[in-house]
């Protein structure tokens, strides 16, 4: 197996690179959580858009009360959108059968530069076991991408890139793995981290970010490790849960 970690998007120079890859998706906080929040309470598709102009330019070409436009800039709700890009927000009965387009900050650019991979799959804690069985069972060739902030490093998707690499990687022979160093350093930060997910969100920078705009009980939601087993690939523009 070949692993590779990418701390931020902008370390991707060629997005034709990744056509043999199996690219893992990681935003913690919050679209990786949202998402799968998202498809688990039946939303039919979701569509990531790098930009708030780009999604509500889509949003023109459906039929009304078809969708609905989601997303945040600087955490909170974008002006005129019907959702923010809070987990707690994606209930049941918002989105059973609509379609999503979603627009965030760093998650929903990450995504939308995976578009020529092999498989792009979005992985955060709460799925964490589904997105490494489907990984292991389908490639020898995966990169982890970061979606960071602002194209900058942080804490919380780099433990969880840490963990993924963890569950990818135990119990192989180390004669059959090819791991890079972005790889070994997530795993040590995620052995140091990992027996308290949800103090680690705490004290992240992004974390207190969300705290201080009244976000706190999303940290929580974010730290459940396994709660949500869904897998959402994103697919020709589209995310669904396979």
């Amino acid at each position: 197996m070949e692993l590779d970690l990418y701390f931020t998007p902008l370390q991707i120079q060629d997005e034709l690179s990744l056509k043999d890859k199996t690219v893992i998706v990681v935003d913690v906080l919050r679209a990786s959580t949202t998402i799968s929040t998202a498809l688990k309470n039946g939303a039919r598709v979701i569509i990531p858009t790098a930009s708030v102009e780009n999604a509500v330019k889509y949003a023109s070409t459906l039929e009304p009360g078809s969708f609905l436009l989601c997303g945040e800039r600087g955490g909170k709700i974008i002006d005129g959108f019907d959702l923010g890009n809070s987990p707690l927000e994606y209930t049941e009965e918002k989105v059973k059968g609509k379609t999503l387009i979603y627009a965030s900050t760093n998650g929903s650019v990450a995504i939308t530069k995976t578009k020529y991979a092999r498989y792009s799959i979005i992985g955060s804690f709460v799925n964490v076991s589904t997105v490494v069985k489907f990984a292991k069972e389908n490639s020898d060739d995966i990169l982890i991408l970061c979606s960071g902030k602002f194209n900058r490093f942080c804490l919380e998707d780099a433990v969880c890139a840490g963990m993924i690499a963890f569950m990818l990687t135990k119990g192989k022979p180390k004669k059959k793995l090819k791991l890079s160093d972005s790889v070994t350093a997530a795993i040590k930060l995620y052995k140091f981290y990992g027996r308290n997910l949800l103090k680690m969100l705490q004290e992240s920078e992004h974390g207190r970010f969300l705290t201080e705009l009244g976000f706190e009980d999303d940290l929580k939601v974010c730290a459940e490790v396994d709660s949500i087993p869904v897998l959402p690939i994103y697919s020709d523009g589209v995310i669904k849960a396979v």
